[in-house]
């Protein structure tokens, strides 16, 4: 089995896709029980030799079967990673990239995820989709990536063309200086469903990535099939004093070195969830690193900071507050919030159940602020029930 791995990265050299490796310069370390390569991605080529270097980008440990599959082609490693067969550290989203990075000694399912990059409003997009049907986009976090809805992307793939983006100034995306307010965020949304010929779709989002689904379907309510939000970030009734002192924050502090330890990422991700030990270990450390990697871009950090500066200083009231706003809303809408979410509060579903009162709005027990990592199949059977009777 140890040469059977060799001998398929060896083949892979052959099958690298040229526009998908341009500019890559990254190192990543396969390890088994059994065995160690490395794959050198540099000046548009991939070589590989056995053993590990001192120091590498990712680093994937699972057993040589596994390893062999998903280098192959049979196995899908975003699903291997979901289902606890492999471990990865380093930088995570290389992980999920390399799949597609070569053209596979086995036919890929239509269901595989596939990345590349988009041009989008002038600036890069990291995206990536699975499946085919109506199409279906996905929208993270403050401070995540796109990685945060692989399952979601796994669970609707079979029956929908499933677009995750990094978003702006997030994961691999570009990180313009600009102002990373709702609006914006709305605009490179419409501009990324131009860029990839989409005239409708499903926008599903979580946190950040809800408040922004809500914004483009009341920019533009012609592109929105339907809305599921995830513990959606809504504009703060209470916490006035918040504002305050956000508005004489600027954003450029983060141009200041951020330490941050590893033990502290993970204790923070950890305090999303009501029981954490739900997730995998390893998903926190993969999770953690992840956030670091991006987090050492100071023009990440300035992202990070101007988008939570506008969370919170989110107008609510008046006529151009969120809340009148929101009454706008269209396009049929699930809101789905978390009982005991640290972050948004499950009060907040009743504020939207009065402005929208045609809403589907659940309030999900015990669970914390990411739904569809801490209670995956009821979340997404929801949402596929859902988003089937709004087509």
């Amino acid at each position: 089995m140890s040469s059977d791995l060799g001998a398929i990265l060896l083949e892979l050299t052959g099958r690298v896709i040229p526009e998908r490796i341009r500019g890559l310069d990254a190192v990543v370390v396969l390890e088994s029980p059994d065995e160690i390569w490395t794959m050198h991605f540099r000046g548009g080529r991939m070589t590989v030799g056995a053993g590990a270097p001192a120091r590498a980008d990712t680093y994937v440990r699972a057993d040589t079967a596994t390893l062999v599959g998903i280098q192959s082609g049979a196995i899908s490693g975003a699903g291997a990673f979901l289902d606890g067969l492999i471990s990865v550290r380093g930088n995570l989203n290389l992980a999920l990239r390399a799949e597609s990075l070569f053209d596979p000694l086995v036919r890929r399912p239509v269901t595989a995820p596939r990345d590349h990059v988009v041009v989008a409003g002038g600036h890069e997009v990291s995206v990536v989709e699975a499946g085919k049907g109506d199409p279906v986009i996905l929208l993270h976090g403050l401070g995540a990536t796109k990685v945060s809805f692989v399952p979601t992307m796994l669970a609707l793939a079979p029956s929908h063309r499933v677009v995750v983006p990094d978003l702006l100034g997030h994961g691999d995306s570009a990180k313009p200086r600009v102002r990373y307010s709702a609006d914006t965020f709305a605009r490179f949304v419409l501009d990324l469903m131009d860029s990839m010929q989409i005239e409708r779709a499903h926008l599903i989002g979580n946190s950040l990535g809800g408040r922004i689904s809500l914004e483009v379907a009341m920019t533009d309510p012609s592109r929105v099939r339907s809305l599921s939000l995830l513990c959606p970030a809504v504009a703060f009734l209470n916490r006035r004093w918040m504002p305050a002192i956000m508005r004489r924050m600027r954003p450029e502090l983060a141009f200041l070195p951020q330490p941050l330890p590893h033990r502290a990422v993970v204790a923070g991700i950890r305090s999303l969830f009501v029981s954490p030990d739900r997730l995998r270990r390893s998903w926190y450390d993969a999770a953690a690193d992840e956030f670091l990697r991006v987090y050492r871009d100071r023009q990440a950090r300035y992202a990070l900071f101007d988008a939570l500066r506008h969370i919170v200083t989110d107008e609510p009231r008046g006529d151009a507050g969120f809340w009148k706003r929101l009454a706008s809303v269209e396009a049929p809408s699930l809101f789905l919030w978390g009982d005991a979410d640290p972050l948004v509060p499950a009060f907040y579903s009743s504020h939207v159940a009065e402005a929208l009162p045609n809403a589907t709005v659940e309030v999900l027990t015990d669970c914390g602020h990411v739904p569809q990592f801490e209670y995956p199949a009821a979340t997404h059977r929801k949402i596929k029930r859902f988003i089937n009777s709004a087509a």
